[in-house]
C-alpha cells in the first residue's frame, strides 16, 4: 500500500481512495492530481485483497476516504466484489465509489449493475471530469466532518 501522505493524518482532509492495479494508470493519476493542485491525500490499494483489508483499520478509527476511484478489473478480489464488501459494512457503506473503467466499451458492458447506475470515469483519469462529477453527484469535498 502506498500513500502520497500519511494515513495517520490530520481529520480536517480526508483521502481519496484509488484502487487500480496498473502502475502506469496508478502513476498518470498521481501525477494528473499533483499537477491540478488536489489538496487530498490519496491512498493507493493495488488490488482488490488490500482495498477489503482496508475495511478493519477503517474501523479501528483510520480516516476514512471521502470517495473511492474503484477500477473494475482488479487481481485477486474484482471491483465489483470491492464494491459489495464495502456496501456490507456500516462504517463504508455510505462512502460514495466512482468506478473506474479501461474504455467506452467495457463502460457501456458494466455499468449497469446489481447496484444500479454507479457514477463512473474511463481511465486515464481526466482531473477536469472527477471535479465535474464529484458536483454532479454532490459528494462534500471531505473536509471536516
Amino acid at each position: 500500500m502506498t500513500r502520497n501522505q500519511d494515513l495517520h493524518m490530520s481529520q480536517s482532509i480526508k483521502p481519496l481512495l484509488l484502487v487500480e492495479d496498473n502502475p502506469m494508470d496508478v502513476d498518470l493519476t498521481l501525477r494528473a492530481f499533483s499537477k491540478h493542485g488536489f489538496a487530498h491525500p490519496i491512498v493507493v490499494a493495488r488490488d482488490g485483497e488490500e482495498a477489503v483489508a482496508l475495511i478493519p483499520r477503517w474501523k479501528s478509527g483510520e480516516t476514512l476516504p471521502f470517495v473511492i476511484l474503484l477500477d473494475i478489473n482488479l487481481p485477486k478480489i474484482n471491483g465489483i466484489e470491492v464494491l459489495q464488501a464495502y456496501r456490507m459494512h456500516e462504517i463504508t457503506r455510505q462512502i460514495p465509489v466512482i468506478l473506474l473503467y479501461g474504455s467506452e466499451e467495457d463502460q457501456k458492458i458494466r455499468r449497469l449493475s446489481q447496484f444500479g447506475e454507479m457514477p463512473y470515469l474511463t481511465k486515464p483519469i481526466k482531473v477536469e471530469e472527477f471535479q465535474q462529477l464529484i458536483r454532479e453527484i454532490g459528494i462534500a469535498d471531505g473536509r471536516g466532518d
